[in-house]
């Protein structure tokens, strides 16, 4: 959102509804005077409240862009280092879990071929 139009628009708003509420109530010209005064330093207060918000907004925003712009490389980084440091320890574990792993598959394939041979021979003392 742009400031300045915000801005224009707030102010618009507050001086034309400031003038209707003063020209629409019947007073003497003293006391339109006094209240004309009164509403006028009431919307510049109003207004430089705004200004200041709009100023803390905008400083909190460039804070946060300059902040995210420094960190995130550096996040990224250790990011990529825990990965890599990560791999890197568990190597060892992964290469132990395949040789487990070729070993129970040896181990599975001599029991195919034991069961195997003892079907056979179960079928030729049965065909005997």
């Amino acid at each position: 959102m742009k400031t300045k139009p915000f801005l224009i628009g707030l102010t618009a708003g507050i001086v034309g509804g400031t003038i209707a509420v003063l020209f629409s109530t019947p007073q003497s010209g003293q006391q339109l005077r006094s209240n004309l005064q009164a509403n006028t330093d009431s919307a510049k207060e109003k207004i430089q409240d705004v200004k200041l918000q709009v100023s803390n907004v905008k400083h909190s925003v460039n804070n946060l862009r300059s902040e995210a712009k420094n960190n995130i490389p550096q996040i990224i980084n250790d990011l990529k280092q825990s990965i890599n440091t990560f791999s890197t320890e568990i190597e060892p574990t992964q290469n132990k879990l395949q040789q487990e792993i070729d070993a129970l598959q040896n181990s599975i394939s001599v029991i195919e071929k034991n069961i195997a041979q003892f079907t056979d021979r179960k079928n030729n003392t049965l065909e005997k």
